[in-house]
């Protein structure tokens, strides 16, 4: 029934304004649309991401976005810490770090925060 569908992800905040300055000043991402000062819709390659203001904002202790980039993982890694951004280092199994991104197998992924603290992930697949 949805598997031809399109999905959006959506992330919770407390403050909208603190919101669209990371996601659009730090990570770059395009704004699309607000329905009010409540939300903000991006859009990222073909997908697009709701932020909205939530009572419920950074509660979500598990990954809540993820960016599939390829070969251009280390490069936004680098980018991103030149911006400020300071990445989570996990211990996990059957995983290696190389700096701040973690290495299983062909598979490398580094974590951040967004200032409300929803995990967002960058990954190599």
């Amino acid at each position: 029934m949805l598997g031809g569908k399109n999905v959006m992800a959506t992330i919770a905040v407390k403050d909208v304004d603190a919101a669209a300055r990371f996601y659009e000043g730090t990570l770059g991402l395009e704004r699309v649309g607000t329905g009010s000062s409540e939300a903000i819709v991006y859009t990222s390659g073909h997908s697009w991401l709701l932020v909205y203001r939530s009572r419920y904002a950074g509660t979500n202790r598990a990954t809540a976005a993820t960016w599939v980039l390829g070969e251009d993982l280390e490069d936004a890694v680098q980018a991103l810490r030149a911006k400020g951004v300071a990445f989570e280092h996990y211990d996990l199994p059957d995983t290696t770090r190389k700096g701040d991104v973690h290495v299983a197998g062909r598979v490398r992924i580094a974590w951040l925060k967004d200032p409300d603290g929803n995990i967002i992930a960058l990954s190599s697949e």
